[in-house]
């Protein structure tokens, strides 16, 4: 009886995650930031930039798909590659949601810009039929040539490390034929 009562008890200390790894693990936070700071950079930008230099153009509209690519990067390196299939299209729709009610109260107020006037609310649907579909498409593109590189890379360290034991056994548990005794 000793074994099941021990004299004293042992707590076991649940180690928490960092501020910026929990931010980044969770989806609704990660994808409203996402898509509250890149609707005021298209903002911003469109109000304050030169409408006449592709340069700028060109430089913004990169910066702002990169700092995209970036966050839904960022939040799915927490998870498997397993995960991946159902965490990328909802961090899209979730960011272009975001995105769709910023352009909304933007627009309510008059502050939404739309080449080189400002909005109107009948400008508000096309707009957000357009983010949906760029965003959906851009993160579901991304987020597949993101999961293929890490899937070629991780078989590549491994058969450098020669696991080739851990490759198959990998592959038997994503085929779905593990044996017993892996």
């Amino acid at each position: 009886m000793a074994d099941f009562f021990p004299p004293t008890s042992i707590a076991k200390r649940i180690e928490r995650l960092p501020l910026a790894r929990r931010f980044a693990a969770s989806l609704p936070v990660m994808a409203v930031l996402t898509g509250v700071l890149l609707r005021l950079w298209r903002s911003y930008t469109l109000t304050h930039g030169s409408a006449d230099s592709w340069a700028w153009i060109g430089g913004t509209f990169l910066v702002g798909a990169g700092f995209l690519c970036l966050m839904c990067a960022l939040h799915l390196a927490n998870f498997t590659l397993r995960h991946w299939f159902w965490r990328a299209p909802l961090f899209a729709i979730a960011e272009s949601a975001t995105e769709i009610a910023m352009s909304l109260a933007l627009t309510t107020v008059n502050l939404e810009p739309l080449g080189a006037e400002m909005a109107a609310m009948s400008d508000w649907i096309p707009t957000a039929t357009r983010i949906l579909a760029w965003r959906l498409g851009g993160l579901l593109i991304f987020s597949l040539v993101l999961g293929v590189v890490v899937w070629v890379v991780r078989r590549l360290l491994l058969a450098s490390e020669d696991r080739t034991r851990t490759i198959s056994a990998v592959h038997r548990a994503s085929a779905g034929t593990q044996r017993v005794n892996d």
